[in-house]
This record gives C-alpha cells, sequence and structure tokens, in this order.
C-alpha cells in the first residue's frame, strides 16, 4: 500500500489518562457502557512500568474492554494491536486482543474471527505483552482477517478465566504495519490483501476489483490458489497470474493491459474456451 493512503489517519486510541468514558465493558459501539466511574476500574497516574495504566478488576466470565472510537480499516492496510498487562492481587486471568468487526450500517461483521491468541497470566508484577494483527487479507500472521465489507473496528482486550482477580493495562497501542507485507518498491498489488481466498469456492471477484483500483499503476499478482470469479471482471492494470481462475461459462474476464500466465492457469482457461464453444455449436 502507498504510505501516502494512512498518512494523517490517527490508528492509536486515546489514551486512559483522557479519561475513562471513552473505554466500553461490551463491544464499544454507541450506547455500550464505559468504564467511567465504575467500580471495578480506575486510573493510576503512575506505575513502576507504566506512565498511567488502567486498573482493572475481572467481574465477569468474559471481561471486556473495547475504544469507543472507530479504527478505520482500509482495503489492503494491516494493523497490529498490542496491549501491556500485568497482574497485580487475586485470581490470575488469560487476556487477548479482541474487538468489534462493523460492516455496512455499523452492524457486526458476521462470519470473521474478532480475538486474537490467549496468553495466560502466571504470576503477579510481570509485565506480559499480547497482540493480533487485523487486516482485510488472509495473510500468513492475520489474526482477524475481515475481508473488504470491514468498515472500522473497536479494539481492545478480553480477559477470561477466573474472576476476582486485579490487573493493570498499559495504553493500548494500534500501527500501521502494512508494508509487513507489502512492498511498495516491488510495484506490486497482491489480490489477497483485498480478501481473496484462492480457495476455489469463496467469490473472489471484488478483492480483484478492489487490487485493481488499488494498482494505480502497479503490477496486480495473483498468487497460487484457485480463485473463483463469480462476476464478469474487468482488470485495467498489468497483472500476473501464479494461481487458476474459475468462472462459470456465463461470467467474462476482461484483462485490457498486458497479463501473464503460468501453463496451468493458460490450460485451464483454453479448455473452458473450448467447452463454451462446444456447448455453443450443440
Amino acid at each position: 500500500m502507498n504510505k501516502a493512503i494512512t498518512d494523517g489517519i490517527l490508528f492509536t486510541p486515546s489514551s486512559f489518562s483522557a479519561g475513562l468514558s471513552q473505554w466500553s465493558s461490551g463491544d464499544g459501539v454507541p450506547g455500550s457502557d464505559s468504564y467511567q466511574n465504575a467500580a471495578n476500574a480506575a486510573f493510576v497516574p503512575a506505575d513502576q512500568d507504566f506512565s498511567g495504566c488502567l486498573e482493572l478488576q475481572k467481574t465477569q466470565s468474559l471481561q471486556k474492554l473495547r475504544f469507543k472510537g472507530q479504527t478505520p480499516i482500509l482495503p489492503g492496510c494491516y494493523l497490529r494491536v498490542t496491549a501491556r498487562i500485568k497482574a497485580i492481587s487475586g485470581a490470575l486471568p488469560s487476556v487477548r486482543i479482541a474487538g468489534f468487526a462493523a460492516g455496512p450500517g455499523g452492524a457486526a461483521l458476521p462470519g470473521v474471527v474478532t480475538t486474537g491468541a490467549s496468553v495466560a497470566l502466571t504470576s503477579y508484577g510481570q509485565v506480559v505483552e499480547v497482540s493480533a494483527i487485523v487486516g482485510t487479507g488472509a495473510r500468513a500472521g492475520v489474526t482477524m482477517a475481515w475481508g473488504l465489507d470491514a468498515i472500522y473496528g473497536h479494539f481492545g482486550l478480553d480477559l477470561t478465566g477466573p474472576n476476582g482477580g486485579t490487573v493493570r493495562i498499559d495504553d493500548i497501542e494500534i500501527e500501521d504495519i502494512t508494508g509487513v507485507f507489502l512492498r511498495d518498491m516491488l510495484g506490486t498489488v497482491d489480490v489477497r490483501d483485498f480478501g481473496a481466498k484462492g480457495d476455489g469456492v469463496a467469490n473472489d471477484a471484488a478483492a480483484f476489483l478492489a487490487a485493481d483500483a488499488a494498482a494505480n499503476g502497479r503490477l496486480v499478482v495473483v498468487p497460487e490458489g484457485t480463485y473463483f470469479l463469480d462476476s464478469d471482471v474487468t482488470i485495467q492494470s498489468h497483472i500476473r497470474f501464479e494461481g487458476h481462475i474459475t468462472m462459470p461459462v456465463a461470467r467474462v474476464l476482461s484483462l485490457a493491459q498486458d497479463y501473464h500466465f503460468w501453463q496451468p492457469i493458460l490450460m485451464r482457461l483454453a479448455m473452458r474456451y473450448w467447452r463454451s464453444r462446444r456447448r455453443g455449436n450443440a
């Protein structure tokens, strides 16, 4: 992704020192309860490990903490959510990064993973860091792949396990790490970064169109896999195929620029063409 796309966008939530009214004990959606004046939450201005932090007692089987602000999910962009936490008394819980995935109209996006890996706190005073990566593409290392329907997220963490323990949580950070996955200097755009699954089942047409729109003169790359396109697709960019394309006979793939096929996909498209010719002559 061109870094200019995300320059000027503030991803990191407000600090706890700014007030707990922006931190929800639910999903972070409008109207959800906040930790402002909550009996089990307080801001600690100074701590030996954190300059300022949230002290939180776990009183629910699933204790949620979500930023009420909307963190944008941009096509082709990857964000890393990081939290630092330590137990200070009582039962030792487990912690994981979590988020609310908002689709069109702010409704919860169904069928996507909204939590990272869970880490158990095993001792008092030990600072533990947990993180998870969220983005539109199902790349290796992406914990929460939300696809192109995701518009924004409410991010934070979950505490699970036994109740009664008290923890302290440093300000949660969200950073743009798109450069880990995308290399602008190579001049390529990967369809996976725009939600293409390449499993031969999911309709990847929207991902192909989104990658083409974002290419802006760069080469669109279709990696290994089987990509099912269940609508007409026109690609205006230069494109390189390493994977396979499957389409219903009635659908059309139009390539306006030059293209490069590996031999297997060329054979498959040729067979599809001759099948359609035979059906037309029948």
